[in-house]
């Protein structure tokens, strides 16, 4: 078991994965004491001024992985759909990440048009990629409760079934947040679920309660940040305080040798 596969298996204490979208955000979070830092597919994207779930950013998404690679933190990365629905494609990608020293990948069978892909092919890509590089741990993702089914928890359970199967390290189900849920959820799967955190939904204490091994925060980070951004300007346009920041020399810091 490698040292990252190892954060998701600690009974009652799941992996709180921060999700940054740059090297300064990674770092800032890293520093916090946070064993290993995720990426975020939006916050990437909309750096770049591009989609994200689009297949758009697999330039930026490996430039930022070979830079948080060298750096002393574990690191998965979000990789959308692997950027291709050709499963050697995408093990090629998982090779590439590796090389850099990446830990482990976020694999999700959602599309930009807000449809699933076919559980066969997102299993494909889980299988390749495990073939090609078997220490990196796949986080196999789907975006079922995203879709807009009526009742979304047996095409989600069928899935994750699918996926297990295929070889992922653990499985991932965004957008649960119903307790008597995630727990169905956690006694069909016989790998670590990950679950989204979301403001409105159990808090982490009750997710360990309920058995998750995994907990990540997306895009919540990034978009936090744009939030205070804009509240910032609108406080100095005001004439209100602006709350305390990180000074120059602190963020100058970050950028490492």
């Amino acid at each position: 078991m490698t040292p990252f596969a190892a954060l998701h298996h600690r009974p009652g204490r799941p992996l709180l994965l921060p999700n940054a979208w740059d090297h300064a955000s990674a770092v800032a979070l890293a520093a916090e004491g946070y064993p290993a830092i995720g990426t975020t597919s939006l916050g990437v994207a909309a750096a770049a001024g591009l989609p994200d779930g689009a297949a758009a950013t697999r330039a930026e998404t490996v430039r930022l992985a070979r830079r948080l690679g060298r750096d002393d933190f574990l690191l998965s990365v979000d990789v959308e759909s692997g950027f291709s629905d050709d499963p050697e494609e995408v093990a090629a990608l998982a090779v590439e990440l590796a090389q850099a020293g990446v830990a482990g990948i976020n694999l999700e069978d959602g599309r930009a048009d807000g449809t699933l892909a076919p559980a066969a092919v997102h299993a494909a890509k889980v299988a390749a990629v495990k073939a090609a590089v078997p220490e990196l741990f796949v986080n196999a993702r789907t975006d079922t409760y995203w879709c807009g089914q009526d009742d979304p928890e047996p095409e989600a359970v069928r899935r994750l079934e699918v996926y297990q199967r295929a070889g992922a390290d653990g499985v991932f189900v965004p957008g649960v947040t119903e307790p008597a849920v995630i727990a169905r959820l956690v006694g069909r799967v016989a790998v670590p679920l990950n679950i989204l955190l979301t403001p409105t939904g159990p808090g982490l204490a009750e997710l360990a309660e309920l058995g998750v091994a995994r907990v990540s925060l997306g895009s919540l980070l990034y978009r936090a940040a744009l939030a205070a951004a804009v509240a910032t300007a609108a406080a100095v346009a005001s004439g209100g305080p602006v709350g305390p920041v990180p000074g120059y020399a602190d963020v100058q810091a970050l950028s490492g040798s």
